[in-house]
Parts: structure tokens; sequence; C-alpha cells
């Protein structure tokens, strides 16, 4: 606090420095007025000046600053203008007349996107301390004249020509970057996006050549303008998602991330269409996900991780009760560390496993553990006479279904202990070896314990959630054995809470909101992705987040040269835990099968089920026509309800009754087809 008093008397004299300098400029709408005075346009502005109208044009509302040489020609063009056009005395500049010009003007197709109305996660800073710290938002799409757009329509002049100057303009000029989301996080860098055209001008080639690796060779010459200008690349090197840095000093960071459009940054399975929109647009659609998720860093499994780690970062300062010095330590309840997953959790490839079994063996359930999503087809011969009278099957799906599951879950937050006859007990999060195959499932249901949804054989690894369902059904529970995890806690609260927000936000902007009735939920979301198609490309985006960022929990090894039994890169986060990944997939699994059994208990039985959609046979072509009410015509408590929030569902299709029988004659998954599409395959 001392040095608050010299740092604020610093401030003013380099504010007054300013001034007698003649550095500091007329307010925008004087800007306006003097050169509308003069009867300039801003094309002549822009000519005279070597810019081009959208700089000048960005200038006048306020939204960017001139800089250098420039700034100099321009204020003195302004200093002209004003002994030429004095104004009236009279005349003062009201605060309507500052915004009169704004940026929702500015920039055709690209209106600043306003707030959500609810549900959004409060910053730990204010909104003004963040606009200080990054005045021009979280990113930019930079388009091959030099123009940068961000987010709300503010236009920025870029002249670099090549990547390297990119990364120095970015840095030093540009005003971009978003706060951290956690108080112990870091700030986001600033992200570029490049269009096609922008690409081009700063020396990269139009495709990739390199079509496994997706990266440019070492000896190219952007590679070797970086090394020289003394930037480094990530070990994942020059390719889509390049991220540029140098070694922080004195706890600075600089990293600059770009996502290259035409290299496919932007996976048309995540971002849909928007590689296709114009610079403005695609800037608001990121920077939309940015302010909602997080500022994009990679592939939408890699935002899913990035978001985990920024909302619960590994560290925290630590004071030394000893010296009374500070120290960076771990920080509870977040994944501090990378730990080796027990044996009947890794994936084949894995070395616990290759140094456990000889090569090419065959893991059985007892052996490996098997938590994946439901993919299973009722037999045609058990539909019912009353079923076969029902003309439809309707197909309902879960809204966020993994996110959903996320929420309140307890995981384990350290490395397995080994445990021999253990005793199950709910709160313990892990896998335990124990035979669940005596276990009666009436068979128009699918058996719970098993993806298929078929009887186990035996004895089998089940992660807590599905061995807890057992419980919950009345059975008794004799594990053999389990890899058990006490330190443990809700590290996915956090991340769950972000994305249910994101995603409420975005329906919302599509017409689609909490408390609607019923009636209301289905018409809104019959039509909710031609409500607004920027914002469903977001919607889009928001899923792909949830589906990606759990199946990155256990990811795979990459690239024709590896081999079984060696460690791969992904090994060494402390976020590559398949356990997690498991426990989230198994309470997923099981929350729709005790919605199933409750449906069940109302005479109705699913004819198939993949993922977070099930498809039921009904009178009717809509959801209401055959989801159960009480006496009092509300919907049955603990059973499938329909709404926007996540957990509850919504119409994923129909089919008729004859198209259904087909799919399950031929063993195909009506579930998969119902859409019309593949479209419930993806899970989410």
């Amino acid at each position: 606090m001392t040095d608050q008093p010299q740092e604020l008397l610093a401030a003013v004299d380099s504010l007054l420095a300013a001034v007698d300098n003649g550095t500091v400029l007329p307010l925008p709408a004087e800007r306006v007025r003097l050169r509308e005075a003069a009867g300039l346009t801003q094309a002549a502005v822009a000519q005279a000046l070597g810019t081009r109208v959208p700089s000048v044009e960005a200038w006048e509302t306020g939204r960017a600053e001139p800089k250098g040489e420039r700034r100099e020609a321009y204020r003195r063009l302004l200093d002209g203008l004003a002994q030429r056009h004095p104004a009236p005395a009279s005349s003062t500049v009201t605060p309507a007349a500052r915004h009169e010009r704004s940026p929702a003007h500015s920039v055709q197709g690209a209106p600043p996107s306003p707030p959500p109305k609810a549900h959004t996660v409060q910053p730990k800073e204010s909104t003004s301390d963040a606009r200080s710290l990054f005045p021009n938002g979280p990113l930019a799409v930079l388009d091959g004249d030099g123009t940068a757009y961000c987010p709300g329509g503010t236009l920025l002049d870029c002249p670099a020509t090549t990547i390297a100057q990119l990364v120095d303009w970015t840095l030093q000029e540009s005003g971009l970057g978003a706060q951290r989301l956690h108080r112990h996080g870091k700030d986001s860098d600033p992200l570029i996006v490049l269009t096609a055209q922008a690409a081009e001008r700063l020396g990269l080639p139009a495709q990739l050549e390199d079509r496994r690796g997706l990266r440019l060779a070492d000896d190219h010459l952007v590679v070797r303008q970086l090394a020289r200008a003394k930037w480094k690349l990530t070990r994942r090197g020059f390719g889509p998602w390049p991220r540029i840095y140098r070694p922080a000093q004195d706890g600075r960071r600089q990293c600059v991330q770009l996502a290259i459009v035409p290299w496919g940054a932007l996976d048309a399975r995540t971002w849909g269409s928007a590689d296709q929109l114009p610079a403005p647009e695609l800037a608001q659609v990121l920077g939309d996900y940015a302010a909602r998720v997080i500022v994009p860093r990679g592939s939408a499994a890699v935002c899913g991780l990035e978001l985990m780690t920024a909302l619960r970062p590994p560290t925290c300062p630590v004071k030394d009760d000893a010296t009374g010095t500070w120290t960076s330590g771990p920080n509870p309840g977040a994944l501090a560390q990378s730990v080796d997953p027990a044996p009947p959790e890794a994936p084949d490839e894995h070395p616990v496993v290759t140094a456990r079994y000889p090569r090419g063996h065959q893991r059985t359930p007892a052996e490996v553990l098997d938590e994946e999503a439901f993919e299973w087809i009722r037999d045609p011969e058990q539909l019912t006479d009353d079923e076969c009278v029902k003309p439809f099957a309707v197909g309902i799906d879960i809204n966020m279904a993994f996110a959903a599951a996320a929420n309140r879950l307890t995981v384990g937050l350290g490395a397995p202990v080994h445990a021999t006859t253990p005793v199950f007990a709910k709160a313990v999060p892990g896998s335990w070896l124990v035979d669940l195959s005596h276990i009666d499932v009436d068979p128009r249901l699918p058996n719970p314990f098993t993806p298929h949804g078929q009887r186990p054989d035996g004895p089998a690894w089940y992660a807590t959630p599905t061995v807890a369902y057992a419980a919950e059904l009345g059975h008794t529970i004799r594990p053999l054995e389990a890899w058990l995890r006490p330190e443990s806690g809700p590290y996915l609260d956090a991340w769950y809470t972000r994305l249910r927000d994101a995603y409420l936000a975005t329906m919302e902007r599509l017409g689609v909101t909490q408390g609607m009735s019923e009636p209301d939920f289905l018409a809104a979301m019959a039509q909710h992705q031609q409500a607004d198609p920027a914002q469903a490309i977001v919607l889009s985006a928001i899923k792909a987040t949830v589906k990606g960022g759990i199946g990155k929990l256990r990811e795979r090894p990459q690239g024709a040269g590896y081999r079984p039994g060696e460690r791969w890169p992904a090994l060494e986060r402390p976020t590559w835990r398949p356990d997690i990944r498991a426990a989230v997939i198994a309470a997923a699994r099981i929350n729709m099968h005790r919605k199933m059994l409750k449906l069940a208990s109302a005479g109705l039985f699913p004819i198939a089920v993949l993922s977070d959609c099930a498809v039921y046979l009904s009178d009717g072509p809509s959801p209401l026509d055959f989801l159960p009410r009480t006496p009092e015509g509300k919907p049955l408590p603990g059973g499938f309800r329909l709404g926007v929030s996540p957990g509850m569902v919504k119409h994923e299709g129909t089919q008729s009754l004859m198209w259904a029988v087909k799919m399950l004659d031929e063993g195909h998954n009506p579930a998969r087809h119902i859409k019309g599409t593949d479209a419930a395959a993806s899970g989410e």
C-alpha cells in the first residue's frame, strides 16, 4: 500500500506529459464533428493517413485508437481542423453524443452480443477491471487486408506481414486477452484467428503438406523466422492451432494462440459452417463462446480439458510458516500431479497393462473396466400386442447428459490404492471387481451393468456409481477386489456449472428458456436451430466441449510410430484420468436407467437406447403422447421430464411403428436413426 500514492502521482505526471506533448486526441464525437465540418469523408481521411476506412470509423467511435506515427498525423489533422472549425461556444459533448455511433452499427452483421439475462457466471474481478486489462476482448479474426475484427464490432489495424511481427503486435498493441476464471489461475492468452487471406499474407501455405503430422516442417521459412526472433513453439509444432511463446520472465507470460482457419482449425463437427462466416461474424461467434466457456485453445476436446484446469488450477500460493514467504503448492480439490491408473482402468497400450499381460492378450471383463454408454435394442419377439398397435416410435434425448452426470460427482484426486475383499462404500470413488450377474432385470429393459445391455457373465470391474446402483436396487454387494482413491472431491462441479450456464444462456438466445410450458418448449425446440444460426454454432461447440472434454480424460496414443508399452505425452498430464471418465459415463448410464425403470413401473418400456437417446412406442407422434403423468396431470416423479435444463429431455425424432420394427428385425438401432440421420450417435 505504501507504493500506491507514488504510483498514482506517476500516472498523473504521465497524463500531464501526454497533454503537454499534444498526444491526447479529442473525444470521438469531436473527431466526427471536425471531419464533417470540413466536408471530408472517412475515405479521404483514410487515404491521407495511409490506412483504411474501417480504421477511421473505429477511431471515430472510440473502439480503437491510432498508434505511433499515424496517431501523431491524425492529431495534427484534427488540430488543423479545430483551428478552421472551432466548436460553438454552447457546444458540449454529452455522454449520449459520445455513444451515438455505437459498435452495433459499425460492422454489418456483427452486432455485439448482449449478456445473458440469467445463468451467467460472474467473473472474479469487475467488468471495468477486465476492460482495462484487455480493452479489445479475448480474440480477433484477422483478414487479408490487415483488419483485425474483435467481438462486439471493434476493429484493429494490424500492420504485420510475418507471423513474428503478428506475435509482437498482439502482445504489445492489440489489447487482447481474457481474465482468469479462478483467482489462482492464469489470464487467457490472446487468440488470433487467421482467415485464408490473412494466412497467405503472412506467408503460410494454403494447406498443410504434412497431412499426418498436421504441422509445418521445421525448416519452413515461418518456423525459422520465429526461431530467429527467439520465439518457441509447443511440442505440437506449427499446426492448425499453434501456440507461440517465450519463457515467462518476472512472472510475465508472453504467449499468443493462433487458429488457422484454412488448415481446419474449426472442425465442422464442432463449429459447423463457422469457417465460412465473414470475419466479423466469426469473431462474434468465437467471442460468445469465449465469454461463456473459455477462449478457444484447440479442438473442443482440448477446450473441455483446459476448462477443467482453468476452473481448478493445480497450484496455489502457500505460506511457509517458518520463513513467512509464499511458495507454490498443491491447490486443494484440484488434480495436482499425474498418476498412473489402476491396471483395470488403463487402456491396452498402457505400460501397466503390457507389463502384466502377454502381447496379444484379450482382457476379460474380470481384467478391464468397461464403463461405456448404452447401445442396446430390444428383441423384437418381446414386443407385446399392446405395443404393436401403437403407430409411432418416438425418441427422447437427455440434454447435456454427460455434463449432468458430472454434477456433484465425487471423483478420485490422487493415485489408486489396492484393496483385497473390501467392504463396498458408495462414497469412495474407485474401481470394484464384483459379480452382478445374479441380478435379474426385466428383458424389456437394458441391463444397467453392461454397455450392451445384456446380463454380465460373471465378475467384472465397475466404477463406484454402477456398484452403488446395484446396492440401491436392494442387492448385497461383496467385492472381490478394488482399486480405491481415498483422496476425493467434486472436481468437476465448477466445470459443470460453467458449461450449464453457457448452455442455458445460448438456448435462451435461441428462444428456449427455463419455465416454458411443455408444448411451448417442444415448439421452440422444433425451430431453435433456425432462430439464430450463429448461436446454433455456439451451442454445437458447447455440446462438443462437454463430450470432448470427458473423452480426452482417456486420450489414446497417436502416431504411426507408437508401440504398445511406451508412454505417450498425454500420460504426463494431471488430467489424464481414465477413472474419472469411467465414473462420469457410468453415472450418466445409471441416471438414464433409473428413469427408464421409473417409466417401466408405469408399464412403459423402451425398444432401443443409444447413449442418451431412448425410443418408445407411442399412440401419437409427440413425447407428450406417451410420457406418463400423475393423476394431477404432472410429469411422473423420477421419470423423464421435458425441459431445457441439463438432465431433462427433448424430442429427438419420430418414425412409424413399421419403420422401427424393420430396424429391430435387421439388427439396427432405431435410436441411431430416429431423427432421420445418425445424429443420436454423437451422444450429446
